[in-house]
């Protein structure tokens, strides 16, 4: 009897053994994201103050085009998208210290940028723009000789006017944010704003006859998205699911919505 008792057991143990060697069940990628990767949240920095492309709405959501767009892009990836408010000045600092994932919130593609981070393939159009109140004398950029101009401090506004005939010609207020930029302009502490087109169309939309823009632009430019250095597999990953939000029309639908109009880079 107890033979048989010992018998049975190490039948039973055997059984287990075997059992544990039968095949794996496969990682499910059908959500779109690819092996480990697929699931796996993705912090994106922005700057919560830079509508219409990301910002707070009146319930403190932060809502913006690009926000609709990087959600579009992590549901083609299998992935969350987690938003990240960040001190600007910061951003490739928060990207490399590995804090964020991407840098993706109106985020302009220029060289020294490049020598920092990857990019994505540019998705929209730019120009820096000199923005005026309405009632304004000034009307052209040589009027603004001598006078207070603001901008982001460490924006690609502030790289627009350093590298033009206003450079040595203005005075510079640097503000944190362009809410604070154009709060100045409205209370006459500054005679104009180097801003983003994007944005101060948006602001103009919302304050009819408030503000004015300048014919002459600044620079043209482009968006994309930052990614760390060498992670090329994120990159490509993103690239991926944004090539495809163009060919299947979610990136037209969500620039319809903030914009009126597609326009997406394709």
């Amino acid at each position: 009897m107890k033979k048989l008792s010992v018998m049975v057991l190490v039948l039973g143990l055997v059984l287990v053994a075997l059992a544990g060697c039968g095949p794996k069940k496969a990682v499910d990628t059908s959500a779109g994201g690819s092996g480990a990767a697929a699931g796996k949240k993705i912090v994106v920095g922005i700057d919560d103050k830079f509508a219409p492309m990301g910002f707070r709405d009146d319930n403190n959501e932060i809502v913006g085009f690009d926000i609709d767009f990087a959600r579009a892009a992590g549901e083609q990836m299998g992935r969350e998208m987690e938003f990240q408010p960040i001190d600007w000045k910061s951003k490739e600092s928060e990207l490399m210290s590995g804090r964020i994932d991407l840098i993706w919130n109106g985020y302009t593609i220029n060289e020294d940028r490049k020598a920092k981070v990857l990019f994505t393939k540019p998705y929209l159009k730019n120009s820096q723009v000199v923005a005026v109140l309405d009632k304004s004398d000034i009307t052209k950029l040589s009027d603004l000789e001598g006078k207070e101009v603001g901008l982001q401090s460490l924006s690609s506004a502030a790289d627009a006017l350093d590298s033009s005939v206003l450079k040595s010609k203005v005075k510079v207020s640097e503000y944190a944010d362009n809410v604070l930029a154009l709060s100045d302009l409205k209370n006459g502490r500054t005679k104009a704003v180097v801003i983003d087109e994007v944005v101060i169309k948006y602001y103009m939309s919302k304050e009819h006859e408030t503000f004015r823009l300048l014919e002459e632009a600044l620079s043209p430019e482009e968006y994309g998205v930052g990614v760390k250095k060498g992670n090329e597999e994120l990159l490509n990953e993103l690239q991926a699911a944004l090539d495809e939000l163009n060919k299947n029309g979610k990136a037209a639908e969500i620039s319809e919505k903030w914009f009126g109009e597609d326009k997406v880079l394709k």
